[in-house]
């Protein structure tokens, strides 16, 4: 049993690896060799933080040729300060609390723990970058990103991977984030990486969008500022408003992120679901973006685009749209099961004894 943190997985795991892995547990899931859950968060009332929640979420997935199950699971304390973003942490503002814990599924044997922070940026660029490699165009190259933070960062590696990229420009409202953005990102992928201070400069000439944000609300809703021929990728649901939804010819979603059927007690909340204790006032604290634009049928689903079934990009005048959720639990069982490959094979991580987690008690 290992466990790894993640400075070993930034040393194990390249963005290459993240997106060959993410691609095999797709090909298993097409074949019906690979199952996921989606994600599930359990909510309770937070006395250290009067305006916020502690939250438990978990997603799970396992993949046949991978040969793992994995499920990834955290301990947050949320808060949503002015209703604008989403901030977390456990125990104390600075430090979180994420895991994967991971198990063979040929004899069950616990093979990992790993650090979560690292693993959930890259499968979450991971997905953006296949996106892109599936509806962008062929010579997409100059690209706007909004925000400045680790999604940020693993979205625009990705990209790097599946186009041949010349130069980004990136917004956040601060300026000191989105500067030192674009000089770390300038000198690690050595391509021009450019600071701008307003949103219309990022989405003017970029052939792919992406927000990459921590916000509760609409991030980019101005059509008129896309060039023809356009990918968009988001983070979360709520960053791109209705607008923008209506002009694009093409939108798919990555996968289902919600349970279709829900028991008494359970609650749809950012596109995921949840169980929720607490009083109606407390109950009242967590905000629920409005993303009814993510509804209906517009939208295809990517394993069907990626199986042939439903046609994606058709021509270089369509403005394409990549919703960048579902599938986490499958995510995490591809990385991480890349992860412990790598980790066996350079003999990285920490050994714990096996027999700390088997036991001769039957459950």
């Amino acid at each position: 049993m290992l466990l790894i943190n993640n400075e070993e997985v930034e040393k194990l795991l390249s963005m290459k690896d993240c997106l060959a892995a993410l691609e095999l547990g797709y090909e298993d899931l097409l074949q019906g060799d690979a199952v996921y859950r989606p994600r599930l968060d359990v909510w309770m009332p937070c006395e250290q933080q009067p305006d916020g929640y502690w939250r438990w979420g978990t997603m799970e997935g396992a993949s046949r040729k991978i040969g793992v199950f994995a499920i990834r699971m955290k301990s947050d304390v949320v808060h949503w300060p002015n209703g604008d973003t989403e901030e977390k942490y456990c125990m104390q503002p600075g430090t979180w609390c994420g895991l994967v814990m991971v198990f063979s599924i040929r004899n069950g044997e616990p093979l990992a723990i790993i650090n979560d922070g690292l693993l959930q940026h890259m499968r979450v660029g991971g997905c953006a970058g296949l996106g892109v490699k599936y509806l962008a165009r062929q010579d997409a190259c100059e690209i706007g990103i909004f925000g400045s933070g680790g999604m940020a960062r693993s979205y625009l590696e990705a990209f790097y991977e599946v186009r041949k990229l010349k130069r980004v420009k990136v917004y956040s409202p601060t300026k000191a984030n989105r500067e030192a953005y674009a000089r770390e990102m300038t000198g690690k992928l050595d391509i021009e990486v450019v600071a701008v201070d307003n949103p219309e400069l990022v989405v003017r000439e970029a052939d792919i969008v992406a927000t990459c944000t921590d916000s509760t609300r609409t991030v980019f809703d101005e059509p008129q500022w896309l060039k023809e021929g356009a990918h968009i990728t988001c983070v979360r649901a709520c960053e791109i408003g209705p607008k923008v939804l209506k002009k694009c010819d093409v939108s798919v979603k990555l996968g289902r992120n919600t349970i279709d059927t829900m028991d008494e007690g359970m609650i749809r909340l950012h596109g995921n679901v949840g169980y929720i204790a607490g009083q109606p006032e407390e109950r009242a604290r967590i905000p629920n973006p409005v993303v009814d634009n993510y509804k209906g049928d517009y939208f295809k689903y990517f394993m069907d685009v990626r199986g042939g079934k439903a046609p994606g990009r058709t021509n270089d005048r369509q403005v394409t749209f990549f919703i960048n959720a579902g599938t986490q639990g499958l995510q995490f069982a591809a990385c991480a099961g890349k992860v412990v490959e790598l980790a066996r094979q350079y003999k990285v991580g920490r050994e714990l004894p096996t027999e700390w987690f088997l036991q001769n008690i039957r459950d």
